[in-house]
């Protein structure tokens, strides 16, 4: 894993449960500079934000499939559709799916920069209009696309929806009633594919850098939320 940090600034490694070996254990310089180059699979172009396992457990691919949160505490479960898309209509898709959650919206921005901290921190800002909101992500697209330490939840407690475009870059709506949703999917060529995998479901490398860490404080400060994390 030593070999990540050149490659990859502040890389590390997320597992899948029962698969605590990895396949980068063992890989020469070599190969995982080759296999952390590789930024298309077929006609799916991967962001700066993540790679999978060496051994490809999951192929990144293009699409949608319906799946179902569960809530045990409450015994409820909600709808919901994941998404993954290729680079070059990722933020765009990401900007579409937000519409129909309506004029007002709430975020929350979600780090992982801090890696002494278990887990990702999230920070909220509540009322914001949503054209307000997408020209500031706009401006933090590089940010969004290819951090990964860096995501966002936007979400209406009305309807109630939400949208996530998470730290994996992949695009996953909550709520009933998603069939808004998959229009915006299929018109971005986002087709639905239940037996799809993700690049969750197995092991992956995010990466990050100083530079999108100082990012993630201007878009804190853009969308008015003053709180630090640590």
């Amino acid at each position: 894993m030593g070999f990540l940090k050149k490659f990859f600034p502040n890389a590390f490694r997320d597992t899948v449960p029962n698969h605590a070996t990895s396949s980068f254990e063992r890989l020469s310089e070599e190969e995982l500079e080759a296999h952390l180059g590789v930024v298309r699979y077929g006609d799916f172009v991967l962001s700066g934000a993540v790679r999978p396992s060496y051994d490809l457990q999951v192929i990144p691919c293009q699409g949608y499939r319906h799946d179902v949160y569960r809530d045990e505490e409450n015994k409820t479960t909600v709808p919901v559709l994941m998404g993954a898309a290729s680079k070059e209509r990722l933020f765009e898709v990401f900007m579409d799916i937000l519409d129909p959650l309506g004029t007002e919206v709430d975020v929350v921005l979600e780090t992982s920069h801090n890696r002494e901290a278990r887990g990702h921190v999230d920070l909220y800002r509540e009322h914001i209009d949503l054209p307000v909101l997408k020209s500031i992500l706009w401006d933090f697209e590089d940010l969004l696309v290819n951090d990964g330490c860096t995501g966002i939840a936007v979400l209406n407690s009305g309807i109630p929806q939400e949208v996530q475009f998470d730290e994996h870059k992949l695009l996953i709506v909550y709520g009933s009633q998603l069939k808004e949703y998959e229009r915006l999917f299929n018109a971005r060529s986002v087709r639905c594919n239940d037996q799809m995998k993700f690049i969750t479901e197995a092991e992956h490398v995010h990466s990050s850098s100083e530079y999108y860490a100082e990012q993630f404080e201007q878009l804190k400060t853009r969308l008015g939320i003053d709180s630090r994390y640590g």
